[in-house]
């Protein structure tokens, strides 16, 4: 399937979903993360839901790993770039809901790429080689281009299904290293 279509299914896919369906999915990612990753003492970019397309509720993981100890950043958007950098939050960090309803951090510290360690990525649909469909712009594939080589880039998915080749990949997108779906964890071969 091409990226279009595949986007299009899952979009429709996410809001069929009632709201104790979306609720439970993110609590079930948020406790399979967390059981099955460090995240203690590393930096962690973590984007927050954009509400309108029901995009996993993000806020139980950036508390949970500020508490034990993790510096969390979250992605703040410039859409003239398309480009993304990454500032550190913690219990004072006012955000603001961008044009695009993305929840932003109005200022802080800036983190840059090569010092994150995780990257927790937002998605429609991953492919069964590890490359995910998302909005279309590039903004995670150019940030983790940036990455250190030693980054993890994790996934997480409402749903459990992989698509089976996304046939449109472009030698700009970038493979995730693990996916996390409310049932299952997949890994992928770099």
């Amino acid at each position: 399937m091409k990226k279009a279509d595949i986007r299009k299914l899952f979009l429709e896919k996410r809001k069929s979903l009632s709201p104790g369906e979306h609720i439970s999915i993110s609590d079930a990612i948020c406790d399979r993360l967390f059981s099955n990753f460090q995240l203690a003492d590393k930096k962690i970019s973590l984007f927050l839901p954009i509400e309108k397309t029901r995009e996993i509720n993000t806020y139980q993981i950036m508390d949970k790993a500020m508490s034990i100890g993790a510096q969390v950043a979250v992605p703040k958007t410039n859409m003239k770039t398309n480009e993304l950098k990454h500032i550190q939050i913690d219990e004072q960090t006012q955000l603001e809901i961008s044009n695009y309803g993305i929840p932003e951090p109005k200022k802080g510290r800036i983190i840059s790429a090569e010092h994150i360690d995780i990257v927790i990525v937002p998605l429609l649909a991953v492919d069964k080689r590890g490359y995910r469909v998302g909005y279309g712009k590039g903004f995670y594939d150019r940030f983790m281009k940036k990455c250190s080589p030693r980054a993890q880039f994790i996934g997480i998915s409402h749903f459990d299904d992989l698509v089976d080749e996304i046939e449109d990949v472009h030698s700009k997108d970038m493979k995730l290293h693990a996916l996390i779906t409310p049932n299952h964890i997949y890994r992928f071969e770099q």
